[in-house]
């Protein structure tokens, strides 16, 4: 098996660099939820080898299954506990057909060269794929977009592709909405739609791709903004509705197609 040193032939993958340069501290602030969790290892039930495409430092790969971990970013993987860690991209994935009996890939797919050839490859070495994913066709929207940077807006819909279209793509016959709940750990930008504070902390904010590749004269004031709204107490009037809720459905969706 390919060592964590290793890469494959051709180009770098995109990701690899941003993360080399965001991915220190990762796990700090992206500590995996356990009721997403165990949302994905339900779907990956009967599954013994798993692959795990775009896997970060390790979030959400489950402890009792024999998992491989593949992850185009060196500083991601020097944080990745595991022992078996590839690196390579999901688009050469260096695996014969059917090595394993699932592959997943959890807030990654936005960040592939070539969607469908990704997913493709995750077709070609398992029987079954789990994809979870954000999909830019859903709303309502985070009210951070357009409150205070509908640049962050222009950058999703630039990566990321509506969930139906990636649906296709894999094949899927199961898609599953996950409600973000307000206690969500794991901080990508959603988890503190209850807890606008968070996104005061510069440590949340670099552990977010789409805040990190933001220049700081654009992130420093809108979050200026936020601050004297949070003080004023503007931001809790505009958005009481959401302060009594448990959960919010800002479309994440688990995919799942294969056997």
């Amino acid at each position: 098996m390919w060592g964590v040193n290793a890469s494959p032939a051709g180009p770098a993958p995109a990701a690899a660099p941003v993360y080399d340069r965001i991915g220190v501290g990762y796990r700090d602030v992206r500590r995996p939820d356990p009721r997403l969790a165990a949302v994905l290892r339900r779907v990956l039930d009967g599954a013994r080898t798993v692959v795990n495409v775009g896997a970060g430092a390790g979030s959400y790969e489950p402890d009792d299954l024999d998992v491989t971990a593949v992850e185009p970013s060196r500083v991601m993987l020097g944080q990745h506990p595991g022992r078996a860690k590839v690196r390579a991209c999901a688009e050469q994935l260096p695996f014969a057909d059917g090595a394993f009996d699932a592959a997943m890939a959890v807030m990654t797919v936005h960040h592939w060269t070539d969607l469908a050839g990704g997913l493709a490859e995750l077709r070609r070495v398992a029987r079954r794929q789990v994809v979870f994913t954000w999909d830019v066709a859903h709303r309502p929207d985070l009210w951070l977009l357009a409150e205070y940077l509908p640049e962050i807006r222009a950058m999703d819909e630039a990566r990321f592709r509506p969930v139906a279209e990636v649906a296709a793509l894999m094949g899927a016959h199961t898609v599953l909405p996950f409600p973000i709940p307000h206690d969500f750990t794991d901080g990508f930008q959603t988890a503190y739609w209850r807890r606008p504070e968070m996104f005061l902390d510069p440590a949340v904010r670099a552990a977010n791709s789409t805040f990190a590749q933001l220049p700081a004269d654009v992130v420093e004031p809108a979050m200026a903004r936020l601050r004297a709204d949070l003080d004023s107490g503007a931001w809790a009037r505009r958005h009481a509705g959401l302060l009594t809720r448990e959960a919010v459905d800002y479309g994440y969706r688990v995919l799942i197609a294969g056997d």
